[in-house]
């Protein structure tokens, strides 16, 4: 009887021991500190927590002098009154100290940029730091919101993990920039498990990089700030004790690929274990997942891909969650997948069951990745999934539940980044309001303004985009365009200008932007001198610097050139050109920012990730659009007269922007005149021929430069490259020789191999060659460039529906498909969209996949816009 009780004993131990560990209790905080700066009284946030108010603090030194309290002046509804409402605006360095027991500790900070005491928030820059560590640097909520807020809405929180070591206080000092304030909403402070994100040294991180992963170590002594932390599939969710906020992840997924969302089962119990305990991450984060999809098919012809903004110069935890939930998979080798970080393989055989040991039982992976020093500062973290069908797997898949991104400081403590940057920024200080002792009735007007000049943008944006999308004719292109082309005010998309040409500015003004020509602010150079990023308006306003070297050939007519031509050209396509220097015997032109580069940097001899198949189509008809305005878009056409990639420049958001106008030359002024004559300039491997023989310049010479990008697009390689076979060395003659014979697909960028469909590329390669025709009267105009180049791009959308219906179709099939989707009553558009001005006979592309003559072949021809071939 004995043995038996026993035996009930135990079993009823082991059943206690195994519900305790599939609902284990909430993680405890030993502490936490929630302060409403600001706040005269205690009041609730929206999930229950009661804040402190701070006109008592005993952990701050505030002061109705030096850090009066304040309320925002309005409340945008998506934000909570606690802790957002109130702050405390922050006039000389202050430090808050708070006596708390030692381990690491998450450090809230909570910003809502509004006015406050007449102060506007776009005006405040200040440095955190807390004990050794630099939290932020020079920062503004109000660039960093105004960034970001498609993801974060009109309020921020910085979120940091700081050990406290025995002995030690915690302490928070808050330094506004000179003559400038801080200002901070709320400030909380939770203690976490220790372990959470540390390792000891038996259990190092793995070092992601271009060679091998190696083993990489950081303990307490190592502070970081929180990138991301989403809840992959899942909804927004805020998990107890610790109050992580684990966001959606929709928003950061690259492209359409957006796979399978598999939310919340009430079936599914999640089984904690030892190394993963309940406080790594809350059951909805490993309930909810993302897989790739049910098609095998459609799964190996793209990667699951999410990116991220971070700042280089760092490097960074990337920990990933997953848990095997589905009843189909039920052991090892069913489910297998390569993981990418940054385009370096992270994991050639990930299997989450083999890793975790059974089905809803959870598990992470940490992978520590360097992200260089380079340009632009704002760089994008790249994370990819792709089926591994090498190791022979049940299901071509890959899942994923969550992520979390961690800064990591630097050697000197430091966690700042640079501010982020903004497409529409306030003018220049004459243009602008003072906004010190601005009454709230200003602020009302200066709202109306506001509305009003962003109405007057849109309804420009849209005459433009009807204007370029539906060309009738030359004339009628003039008659639209030149809405744009107005200098009264010199306004643009990106950055405003004064109602002169452009701004001057002083030596000294360049030289503070630049930190005296410091070399790390240097981003690149040309033909004309030295590119430096530098900041104007006190920090606020990210600019582009361009120097005139004494070594350059180009010199004064270039430079009177460039700034004639760009103060009198606004256009989407076209970089913006904010003033210039001549002071001092300098010559320096001053550009918006533009931070991704060049569209060369993108393409060949670089570590940037590979374009996608799409986004280079969409940078095409960009750059194409750009120039078509330079054409057509001012009384007299405009000659760029050096179309190169180098000279074609991708914003923050990877539109195309034309830049470099010094080469620029007024076209044919009518009267007859068909040409201008005049000596030769342009860049090796981009000139006419036509243009070189008889020094006779037109519009078509720039669309012969055009069609040398469009190959060097396609194929990822410069115009001439003189270690190549003798047929090979010139990039024209090689490609529209492969494209007559059917062999395009054999010489185009191999990571763009399986990314095009054969109709898009069959297009693509004929409009590049019509542009490339000897005689210049047989190009294509700019215009019927941009029509050819978007139905190209309609083809491969098209082509893909067709694909993610598992059906085969011939190109004509397509080509009738896209020409069903768009309607018109316009016979000429019709044609044109149907086939285009250029179209011709052949519709004939080998794939390298057998006979594949006006035929849509599933496997290897056709992948989703979304593929990003990262690491493979």
């Amino acid at each position: 009887m004995l043995g038996i009780l026993l035996r009930l004993l135990s079993f009823l131990g082991f059943i206690f021991v195994t519900a305790a560990a599939q609902n284990p209790p909430p993680y405890r905080p030993s502490e936490m500190i929630l302060i409403n700066c600001g706040a005269s009284s205690d009041d609730a946030s929206g999930d229950g927590r009661l804040w402190s108010g701070d006109v008592q603090s005993k952990f701050c030194p505030f002061n109705s002098q030096t850090s009066p309290a304040s309320e925002a002046y309005q409340q945008d509804q998506s934000v909570d009154r606690v802790p957002y409402m109130t702050a405390r605006i922050i006039h000389s360095k202050l430090t808050c100290t708070f006596p708390v027991l030692p381990g690491p500790k998450f450090i809230r900070l909570y910003f809502y940029p509004d006015t406050y005491s007449d102060l506007s928030a776009s005006e405040s820059f200040f440095t955190v730091t807390a004990n050794n560590y630099t939290l932020l640097s020079n920062y503004s909520a109000y660039l960093a919101v105004s960034a970001n807020k498609n993801q974060t809405g009109p309020y921020i929180f910085k979120e940091f993990i700081v050990t406290v070591w025995d002995n030690q206080e915690l302490k928070l000092t808050f330094t506004p920039s000179p003559s400038s304030f801080a200002f901070i909403n709320g400030i909380e402070i939770v203690s976490t498990p220790n372990g959470l994100y540390t390792r000891d040294m038996n259990n190092p991180y793995t070092l992601v990089n271009s060679d091998l992963n190696t083993a990489f170590q950081f303990d307490n002594a190592t502070s970081l700030e929180t990138v991301i932390r989403l809840n992959v599939g899942g909804q927004n969710v805020n998990d107890t004790g610790m109050f992580r906020t684990w966001r959606e992840d929709s928003k950061y997924i690259f492209g359409g690929a957006y796979g399978t969302a598999h939310k919340w089962r009430d079936d599914v119990t999640i089984k904690y274990t030892k190394d993963t305990p309940a406080y790594t991450a809350p059951p909805a984060v490993y309930i909810t997942k993302r897989s790739m999809g049910p098609e095998p098919r459609v799964n190996l012809n793209y990667n699951l891909t999410w990116h991220f903004p971070v700042d280089s110069g760092f490097k960074y935890l990337v920990r990933l969650h997953f848990c095997e939930t589905d009843n189909f998979i039920t052991d090892i080798n069913q489910r297998v997948f390569f993981i990418f970080i940054n385009n370096v393989t992270a994991e050639i055989e990930a299997d989450v069951f083999h890793w975790s040991g059974g089905r809803d039982i959870p598990v992470y992976k940490d992978y520590v990745i360097d992200v260089p020093e380079g340009s632009p500062s704002n760089q994008d973290l790249w994370l990819a999934l792709h089926p591994n069908i090498h190791s022979n797997p049940t299901y071509a898949d890959a899942i994923l539940n969550g992520i979390e991104i961690f800064k990591l400081n630097k050697s000197d403590g430091n966690l700042a980044g640079p501010n982020l940057e903004l497409v529409v920024v306030p003018g220049p200080p004459e243009q602008r309001p003072n906004l010190e002792g601005r009454t709230r009735k200003e602020s009302s007007h200066v709202v109306v303004i506001v509305g009003a000049v962003v109405g007057v943008v849109f309804a420009f944006a849209l005459i433009l985009y009807f204007s370029v999308y539906r060309p009738k004719s030359k004339a009628k292109d003039k008659s639209s365009i030149l809405l744009f082309s107005y200098t009264s005010s010199c306004a643009t998309i990106a950055l405003p200008l004064p109602t002169d040409l452009c701004r001057k500015f002083t030596i000294a003004e360049i030289r503070a932007a630049t930190r005296n020509f410091d070399d790390q602010t240097v981003i690149g150079s040309g033909g004309f001198g030295t590119v430096y990023k530098g900041y104007i308006e006190s920090g606020s306003i990210p600019v582009a610097i361009k120097r005139l070297a004494l070594s350059s050939k180009q010199g004064i007519r270039e430079f009177h050139t460039e700034i004639e031509m760009l103060s009198k050209l606004r256009h989407l396509h076209l970089v913006s050109l904010i003033g210039y220097c001549d002071d001092q015997g300098e010559m320096i032109l001053v550009y918006e920012y533009i931070p991704h580069g060049n569209l060369q940097d993108h393409l060949y001899k670089t570590k940037n990730p590979p374009l996608p198949w799409k986004q280079r189509l969409q940078i095409c008809i960009g750059a194409a659009r750009g120039l078509h305005y330079l054409h057509t878009g001012a009384k007299h056409s405009i000659i760029h007269r050096d179309v190169k990639s180098s000279n074609i420049l991708l914003d923050r958001n990877w539109v195309a922007k034309v830049s470099d106008f010094g080469l620029s030359k007024t076209g044919p002024t009518g009267d007859g005149q068909t040409h201008v004559s005049t000596v030769v300039r342009g860049s090796f491997g981009y000139l006419d021929p036509e243009y070189y023989r008889r020094q006779q310049l037109t519009e078509k010479s720039d669309v012969y430069s055009f069609g040398v990008v469009l190959f060097e697009v396609l194929c990822a390689r410069p115009p001439v490259v003189s270690s190549l076979p003798k047929e090979e060395v010139i990039l024209v003659d090689w490609a529209r020789k492969c494209y007559r014979r059917g062999a395009l697909d054999q010489i185009i960028d191999p990571r763009l191999k399986g990314d095009i469909a054969a109709v898009s590329l069959n297009k693509f390669g004929e409009i590049a060659d019509y542009c490339l025709r000897d005689t210049a009267t047989e190009r294509p105009t700019m215009g019927d460039a941009v029509w050819s180049l978007e139905f190209a791009l309609q083809l491969q959308e098209t082509a893909e529906k067709f694909v993610n219906g598992g059906d085969v179709f011939s190109e004509s099939q397509i080509g009738s498909s896209v020409t069903q989707e768009v309607t018109t009553t316009d016979d000429d558009e019709l044609f044109t969209l149907s086939g285009g001005p250029m179209s011709d006979s052949r519709s004939t592309v080998s794939t390298g996949e057998g006979s594949a003559s006006n035929k849509l072949i599933l496997s290897g021809t056709v992948f989703s816009q979304i593929m990003n071939p990262q690491g493979r």
